[in-house]
């Protein structure tokens, strides 16, 4: 009998581990946006009307590339100086990120 709980319990904390990675894989491009915006180091206010706009605006592509912009993992983006966030934002080459990124951090900056 006590055997037989044992794999019982297995089973739901396996079925609960999967669901779990499940729901993970099932966030929202936005929600993905927002927290690597928060790992850079922006608040979570400021993060989340970033997302919401640049998600809006962006192809998932574009959001990619974006993603992939090199040199800022593990750097609190607000010790990195403007012209550098300016020239590693340019050196993606896609004038439509540039325009939506720029626009997105100053209105939301703005709206505090």
């Amino acid at each position: 009998m006590r055997e037989q709980s044992v794999r019982v319990l297995g089973r739901i904390f396996a079925m609960a581990t999967l669901m779990s990675l499940a729901l993970a894989g099932c966030a929202t491009p936005e929600t993905k946006v927002r927290n690597k915006l928060i790992g850079l180091g922006l608040s979570p206010p400021l993060a989340g009307c970033m997302a919401e706009k640049m998600v809006k605006r962006l192809s998932y592509a574009q959001l990619r590339r974006l993603g992939e912009m090199g040199g800022l993992a593990g750097r609190d983006v607000r010790e990195v100086p403007i012209g550098e966030l300016i020239r590693r934002l340019r050196s993606i080459d896609d004038p439509e990120i540039f325009s939506v990124v720029s626009r997105a951090a100053v209105g939301c900056a703005i709206a505090g």
